[in-house]
């Protein structure tokens, strides 16, 4: 009788071990999956901060690329938040895009990988240039290589408006608030009007507001 329970406790303490071995060795794989996703995260936002010029417009259409097209990591609908939420809050939008995405994937750690791999490139370059060439901006070459690199970033601006345009909801107020915004837009460059973007986003996102609020209470009469 007693060998039999001793034959019983070692199976169930060998079948213990080999639970515990095995669930060691899944969090060791999930661990080494996360690390190497962390890495290619920071090595993807860090190529996006080092041939980016022009700021977060033009780093949009890569971003589309890399997350949406490429990684599947985004949905469109989520890339298109992800814009919205980092235009409409305080920093620069390149840094707020990168943070959101990076706590998107993998929370603090991930937005704190994801802001370090976008800031970096830029970091280090302007190090670089202070350090070896205090008046760049005076050599012949360097002014003839901007002008290539400001025609490049205007395209990469109008190539992400198309981007966004595709995600658009289509409705009788997404093509009011878009003809307001481009005119008043005009007006404001053109007559140099000292008033700032940040309105005619509040007007957007209180007058979409409205409408949806009412469309839900339409809906509900509706199905009364």
């Amino acid at each position: 009788m007693s060998y039999k329970n001793n034959n019983h406790y070692n199976q169930r303490n060998s079948n213990n071990y080999g639970q515990q071995r095995n669930n060691f060795s899944n969090r060791n794989n999930n661990m080494k999956d996360k690390i190497k996703n962390l890495f290619i995260l920071f090595l993807t936002m860090f190529k996006i901060g080092l041939f980016t010029f022009g700021g977060g417009y033009a780093m949009i259409t890569l971003l589309k690329r890399e997350f949406t097209e490429k990684k599947d990591w985004l949905t469109d609908d989520e890339m298109l938040a992800m814009i919205t939420i980092a235009e409409s809050t305080p920093g620069p939008i390149a840094i707020n895009m990168s943070t959101f995405i990076g706590f998107k994937l993998y929370k603090v750690l991930g937005a704190f990988i994801a802001t370090l791999g976008v800031v970096l490139p830029s970091f280090l370059v302007i190090v670089i240039i202070s350090m070896f060439l205090r008046n760049i901006m005076d050599y012949e070459i360097v002014k003839n290589a901007f002008v290539g690199i400001n025609c490049a970033v205007s395209i990469l601006i109008g190539r992400a408006f198309f981007v966004l345009k595709k995600g658009l909801k289509k409705n009788i107020v997404s093509y009011i608030l878009f003809t307001f915004s481009l005119i008043s837009t005009f007006f404001i460059i053109f007559f140099n009007l000292n008033i700032s973007t940040i309105y005619l986003i509040l007007v957007g996102c209180f007058t979409s507001l409205i409408y949806h609020i009412v469309l839900v209470k339409l809906n509900k009469e509706v199905k009364k």
